[in-house]
């Protein structure tokens, strides 16, 4: 239900306390103590039919006995009364409720399914149950058993720990950081952290959001949310379970290799979610993220009066993949103007120990001036010969000034200060300027800024387009797998899987199947005539594992060698695993390639995120060596280099000594086909190619294993059932006829449109422009288009138009939905060249179409009262048009479409 009604629990302009206490330690009595003591100034009531007040309160004995309907009821009361509750409040009105108590169980029959009957049925949102509260500053509203409420600020904590909610608030209040809200989301039984991201992200207040997650319920929910808020603020988050092995029976070695914290952490990257490992590095992530803004970039330049602690802060920074900035001759110049001639000369820009609040911010403010650096760590130890509370006092006025002077431009700066009283780093973080401990603590937190501002260009990025050749067969494709199915069969035979994989153009090499020694002699002759060596391998489903059981023989040069081998591959098969089903043997062609690597690319199916693509160092030693990166698929080219990156033997890919490099991009494209089969066939399980060889020449798979199964699980949603990321809807592709025989090409936006969407807006005249942005945009930045054309479909969808001769767009039509997806709002645009031809209401029956299909109840728009054509053809579809009332210039367009 996303952010529906949220607000109201959020921000509640009433509220009622049901189950407040009048016993010491009770949690009652906490919750009414705290929600009194934060001020909240809207109507309050407190309903327990036990007592006729409570701490010098009045109470009431039912919510309807209350002087006013609440919009948030908290609720503390034990657990056999709530369902009742709940119901009561509904049929009052009541917005939502905060549900505290726990006890409620779990699945149908339980208080909780109860609860959840009756807050549907009345349309009310719930937080809980089994949760310590919520705490919003700044609507002075603490529902909690919190010891303390934090101070008002700009980051928000979302977390499914109670503990971690106290723990992080008495943290804030040490180090001077406040809140936007701290939720506390216990049970998840209605409000989940996808609508919580939702609402913060959309929150002024807020500058960076906050995560405890232990389980995501609803992936797809989860990753939609997330990568829309990411795209605004940041987004970190702490995993618990890290250690967990999630893949210790996995048939195939591409499901041992993607353990359930691995998928965790690739669906975090994918969504743009910054994960850190543990409290302390969360605290320090809040610490940055809550005071600045990202760097340009990931140079780092260190001030200090101690060479040792900037040396070790230097290490660190390249441990974690930053780059000490350096000295450009003119800066160093202004700076030996400034410092004595002992100065270190270069990055760390060592000042010595006698440095002084001047010297300070003499050198700080040429750092800042210099282009060459995008950041400044300033550190200071403690000496008896300058003060360091005077040294604070410099660099926090220095950095003042030139935060002044560069308004929305200026770069982070970071402090430690070794020693100082606690007072001095209160002053520090008063002033903006993060502090740490340590200069490694520090390091760490610009690096959070670097990665941060990474994955917000990741989501930004503009994908080149797939090769025009690629066009899988896939009807080819799932006919073996529903033969497969039909058949009650797990896995795909050998020959299966070749026309399999050959369906979507990855190559395999050749492979025959035999029964016995004889037919194994007969594929054999004409493998050596050919002049090569052959390779046997026990052909049987219950084997996963071919080496284990000494299932593969190598580089048989002979008829009579390949008969020997077959009959003892399958006698010892017999011997040592006498329960399977043998079948015969796979013969193929040696592959003598001296230079080539050995990959493994495959698919995992995770419980939680669906399907997972996996890519690693191959070969039999495959999990031993555990060199391997997941992915959520769908994948681009862009997001395949980006997997491949992310293992030791992406360095292998590259060329080295007398080592040619692999063909480019034949890796990464193969791991995007992969993807592709995944979204086209949802009934593919697992797959693993181990080893799938790569060298100059392309890839060639040698091996591969297929597990199919009917879908048991469906995200939802339209789309592949086995996808937490909506992929590219291309079903919606489509030849449209317009008027007077014009023909058109439909298809959904994608992110490559970006340079398209540049160009088409060349054809659109700046009135046209004002009708449809409500303002003459001149110009249109990356960042913008990319918003337009980089969407989550899950939430979003636009349809772009290109001419059928001259192939040039046209026109595009865009829906977003609402958060609770039963109404979505449209805009149009038409290059003004070619309207009044029928483009428009082309466009509109088919976003109205499309609104249908992904069962949308009402389409909505906002019309410029002289955009008479737009207005026209609205009442033409059957819109209703209502003036704005609160803008005289706007019309308000909607369409019922049930």
């Amino acid at each position: 239900m996303s952010i529906y009604r949220l607000s109201k629990l959020l921000a509640p302009r009433s509220v009622a306390l049901v189950g407040g206490s009048p016993h010491p330690g009770s949690v009652g009595q906490a919750v009414l103590r705290n929600i009194r003591q934060a001020g909240f100034d809207g109507p309050f009531g407190v309903v327990n039919s036990h007592y006729p007040e409570i701490a010098g309160l009045a109470t009431v004995g039912s919510l309807a006995a209350l002087p006013f309907v609440p919009e948030l009821v908290v609720i503390t009361a034990p657990a056999e009364a709530i369902p009742g509750l709940v119901e009561e409040a509904g049929r009052l009105g009541c917005a939502g409720a905060l549900i505290i108590s726990s006890g409620l169980g779990h699945g149908p029959g339980s208080l909780e399914a109860e609860i959840d009957d009756a807050a549907r049925r009345h349309h009310m949102r719930i937080i809980g149950p089994n949760c310590i509260g919520v705490m919003m500053p700044g609507a002075r509203l603490n529902a909690s058993f919190a010891a303390a409420m934090p101070r008002a600020g700009n980051l928000a904590l979302i977390s499914q720990s109670g503990a971690i909610v106290a723990g992080m608030v008495g943290w804030a209040e040490q180090r001077g950081v406040g809140f936007s809200g701290v939720v506390s989301i216990g049970d998840q039984l209605d409000v989940d952290i996808a609508d919580l991201l939702d609402y913060f992200a959309l929150d002024g207040k807020t500058k960076a959001i906050l995560l405890y997650v232990e389980a995501i319920k609803d992936a797809r929910k989860f990753m939609s949310a997330a990568r829309a808020a990411a795209r605004v603020k940041p987004v970190i988050v702490i995993k618990s379970g890290r250690m967990a092995q999630g893949a210790q029976a996995a048939a195939t070695h591409t499901g041992a290799l993607a353990g359930a914290d691995a998928v965790y952490d690739a669906a975090f990257r994918r969504a743009g979610v910054l994960r850190v490992a543990d409290l302390r590095e969360l605290f320090d992530c809040a610490e940055t993220l809550g005071r600045i803004g990202s760097p340009a970039g990931k140079r780092l330049a260190i001030l200090t009066n101690g060479g040792g602690i900037g040396v070790l802060a230097v290490d660190r920074l390249a441990e974690l993949g930053g780059v000490p900035a350096s000295i450009s001759p003119s800066t160093r110049a202004q700076l030996d103007a400034v410092l004595p001639p002992t100065w270190s000369g270069a990055n760390p820009v060592d000042i010595i120990g006698d440095a002084d609040a001047a010297r300070y911010a003499a050198a700080l403010e040429i750092l800042l001036a210099d282009p060459a650096n995008d950041a400044v760590l300033v550190m200071n130890v403690q000496t008896a010969i300058s003060s360091a509370d005077a040294i604070a006092a410099a660099v926090m006025k220095a950095v003042a000034d030139y935060g002044a002077t560069h308004r929305g431009f200026a770069k982070p700066v970071l402090a430690v200060w070794v020693g100082a009283d606690p007072r001095t780093r209160a002053q520090l973080s008063a002033a903006g300027i993060p502090n740490y401990p340590t200069g490694g603590d520090a390091v760490h937190g610009f690096m959070h800024l670097v990665q941060h501002r990474e994955l917000v260009e990741s989501l930004a990025q503009v994908p080149p387009a797939l090769p025009e050749e690629f066009v899988p067969a896939k009807e080819t494709a799932r006919k073996i797998v529903e033969t497969a199915i039909s058949e009650q069969r797990q896995w795909l035979d050998p020959i299966e899987i070749k026309q399999l994989l050959e369906a979507y153009q990855i190559p395999m090499i050749a492979t025959f199947v035999a029964a016995d020694a004889d037919e194994a002699v007969l594929h054999a002759s004409k493998i050596l005539e050919q002049g090569d060596t052959v390779v046997l391998k026990i052909l049987s489903r219950d084997i996963p594992h071919k080496s284990d059981v000494g299932g593969v023989v190598l580089n048989l040069t002979g008829v009579e060698a390949v008969r020997a081998a077959t009959a003892d591959i399958l006698a010892r098969a017999r011997q040592l695993c006498p329960e399977a089903r043998i079948h015969g043997v796979i013969v193929q062609a040696m592959m003598v390639r001296p230079k080539v690597r050995e990959l493994i690319i495959g698919l995992a199916d995770d419980p939680t995120f669906g399907t997972v693509v996996v890519f690693g160092r191959g070969g039999t030693a495959v999990e031993i060596i555990n060199d391997k990166a997941l992915a959520l698929p769908p994948l681009d080219l862009p997001l395949a280099r980006d997997l491949i990156a992310r293992t030791r033997v992406s360095r292998l890919l590259q060329h080295y000594r007398d080592v040619p490099a692999v063909k480019p991009d034949a890796v990464a494209l193969t791991l995007v086909k992969l993807a592709q089969m995944a979204a086209d066939i949802p009934e593919i399980r697992e797959l693993d190619i181990n080893p799938l060889l790569a060298d100059e020449h392309g890839v060639l798979a040698v091996d591969a294993r297929v597990a199919v199964n009917e879908i048991t699980r469906k995200f939802r949603g339209s789309g592949p059932a086995n996808f937490a990321v909506r992929p590219y809807p291309s079903q919606w592709q489509r030849h449209i006829e317009v008027k007077d025989g014009w023909q058109v090409f439909v298809r959904p936006i994608r992110p490559e449109d970006e340079p398209t969407i540049q160009r088409f807006l060349e054809h659109v005249t700046s009135d046209d422009r004002r009708l449809r942005f409500f303002a003459p945009m001149k110009q249109f930045s990356h960042e913008f288009i990319a918003r337009l054309t980089q969407l989550d479909y899950a939430r979003a969808m636009a349809f772009v138009a290109f001419d059928g001769k001259t192939r040039e767009m046209v026109g595009v039509v865009r829906l977003h939905s609402d958060s609770i997806y039963e109404s979505g709002e449209y805009a149009i645009l038409l290059r003004s060249d070619l309207k009044g031809r029928g483009l428009g209401w082309t466009l509109m029956q088919l976003i109205i179409e499309y609104a249908k299909s992904e069962g949308l109840k009402r389409i909505s728009g906002d019309v410029l009262r002289d955009n008479r054509v737009m207005l026209a053809m609205c009442r033409q579809l059957g819109f209703d048009v209502k003036s704005n009332t609160e803008e005289p210039s706007l019309c308000n367009v909607s369409l019922r479409l049930e």
